[in-house]
């Protein structure tokens, strides 16, 4: 298994996902989604770009979906991922190969044509992520963010903000004036070791309670200060689904590209019943909301 610090070709090289999670002692509801995962490749299918920020392990459809039936997750948003760049193609092979279990999320560029866009929505995508992590390369201009937006406003796509640390500060703002849901990915990874009360904690739960925004009770293990079993991060999760279980979503962050260390996907499921102990809100978090936002066929309870 590659180290998480390790290098190739002056390019960081992510660590291939825990080998043998265990399996969740929750059981989760029928139809739960994880509305945060990746799949990278295979290489010797889909090429990495030259330019990719990182080099990822190949992890397919099939290991995804391997993945997710060990959980219990039944349905799955899957972001493409910067180590794909804007070639979808793996993405949507996956789409293709189960139109009812997935949906996506693009990334998208001013020179993209509104064509490629509706090609995009035909086969399942319903979000765009816009990245501001400098580790992945430098973020849109607030000219390339506007037309990228105005590339997906014909489809009333969300948005999903790739954002750390005083990001949530700095762009509360840009965040509220989308016109679109906008979604903050992993709880806007902010920092933690300031406590509940740190200014970013405190702008992302203002911008919660606007009605605007979304959030991701996703990758605890990105944002904790302690380590497994994230008891820092957990407790943000949970004062976050408290105050707007309306607009939160939870997802595993599988394969968890660069990470610090290795989490085990099974324990991160076990960890939702900390997060949301009510059980209804448990199903809105988990079946309610993503199926909303993501479009996936309604079903009765």
């Amino acid at each position: 298994m590659a180290s998480q610090g390790a290098t190739r070709g002056g390019r960081r090289v992510a660590a291939p996902p825990h080998p043998d999670p265990k399996v969740p002692d929750l059981r989760l509801p029928p139809r739960s989604c994880d509305a945060h995962c990746h799949i990278f490749g295979p290489g010797d299918v889909f090429p990495y770009p030259e330019d990719r920020a990182y080099d990822p392990p190949d992890v397919s459809k099939e290991d995804l979906r391997r993945r997710h039936d060990l959980l219990g997750l039944d349905r799955a948003i899957i972001v493409q991922s910067a180590a794909h760049g804007t070639d979808h193609s793996a993405l949507l092979d996956a789409l293709r190969t189960y139109p009812d279990r997935y949906r996506g999320v693009a990334l998208l560029t001013p020179r993209n044509t509104p064509a490629e866009v509706a090609a995009l929505h035909h086969a399942g995508v319903r979000g765009v992520r816009v990245q501001f992590m400098p580790h992945l390369g430098p973020g849109p201009t607030p000219d390339e963010l506007r037309a990228v937006l105005d590339l997906v406003r014909p489809y009333a796509w969300h948005v999903a903000f790739h954002i750390g640390g005083d990001a949530v500060v700095d762009m509360y703002d840009t965040l509220r004036s989308t016109g679109l849901p906008a979604v903050i990915d992993h709880m806007a990874r902010v920092d933690l070791s300031t406590g509940m009360e740190g200014a970013q904690v405190r702008a992302l739960r203002r911008l919660l309670d606007t009605g605007d925004v979304w959030v991701k009770l996703s990758a605890p293990e990105r944002l904790s200060a302690e380590g497994p079993p994230y008891a820092d991060a957990v407790g943000l999760a949970r004062v976050l689904a408290a105050q707007a279980p309306e607009r939160c979503l939870w997802g595993t962050d599988f394969p968890h590209p660069n990470v610090r260390e290795m989490p085990d996907d099974g324990v991160l499921v076990d960890l939702i019943e900390r997060i949301v102990p009510d059980e209804e809100a448990r199903h809105r978090i988990l079946v309610t909301n993503p199926a909303g936002l993501a479009d996936f066929p309604a079903e009765p309870r």
